[in-house]
């Protein structure tokens, strides 16, 4: 169940929630929060924004995270 806790770190990843998704680096999980760096904010019909800094996503909003092959 928590097998991403130890290979996703500092690997590329999707987050998907309800809404929306981001796309970037997953660089730590700090207890409720995943922080994501290089992050790119991916919407259902709408351009994908390039985002500055550290997004930071609360777990509990998660669905399923991808990891990539970058």
């Amino acid at each position: 169940m928590f097998w991403w806790r130890r290979t996703a770190v500092r690997r590329r990843v999707v987050v998907n929630l309800a809404d929306k998704a981001f796309e970037g680096v997953l660089w730590a999980k700090r207890g409720p929060l995943l922080v994501l760096r290089d992050a790119t904010l991916m919407q259902h019909g709408a351009q994908d924004t390039p985002l500055d800094g550290e997004v930071v996503v609360e777990r509990s909003r998660v669905e399923f995270i991808q990891v990539t092959g970058g």
